[in-house]
């Protein structure tokens, strides 16, 4: 009995470039990084938070135009909608979960003056917030803390019950 065996074909192609029409590759490649940092506000009011609140804030009108003119198209598209479903979202769950919490919406204001129930005060400039929109959480017998949106299920059980 015999057995054939075929061995695989190889096929070598040539690309018809010469060694010295070929360009050389770049050692190192630096990659470019713009950095983006929010214009500030067109107001210089504040806002006065007590008792168990949680604090919306976003870029006033004028803030956004002058972000639309620094970021692409599709990037400014995309954090609005971000921010816009991202803050729907929580105040959800805060109306459904903690219906106590108060909800303070703020784009008309640059700073947030929280005050604990031992009359300590906390200074917030929202132009040092480099996101055009956030939520802070604030309990009166604690420092405000800014959360993160994506996770504000978790963030308001910690905050609140501990």
């Amino acid at each position: 009995m015999v057995t054939a065996f075929t061995a695989p074909a190889l096929l070598l192609a040539c690309s018809g470039t010469s060694q010295k029409n070929k360009q050389p590759e770049p050692k190192h490649t630096a990659a470019i990084t713009i950095v983006y940092k929010k214009p500030p506000s067109s107001f210089s009011d504040t806002i006065i938070i007590t008792g168990s609140t949680a604090v919306f804030y976003n870029a006033d009108s004028l803030q956004l135009e002058k972000i639309k003119t620094v970021t692409k198209k599709m990037v400014y598209e995309s954090n609005v909608h971000d921010c816009f479903y991202q803050m729907q979202n929580a105040r959800m769950v805060l109306k459904k979960y903690w219906p106590l919490i108060q909800i303070t919406e703020v784009s008309k204001a640059r700073f947030l003056l929280f005050i604990s129930s031992d009359k300590s005060k906390k200074w917030i400039d929202i132009n040092t917030q480099n996101d055009q929109c956030g939520i802070f959480l604030f309990n009166d017998r604690k420092n405000p803390k800014l959360v993160d949106m994506m996770n504000i299920d978790t963030e308001l059980g910690y905050y609140f019950s501990k």
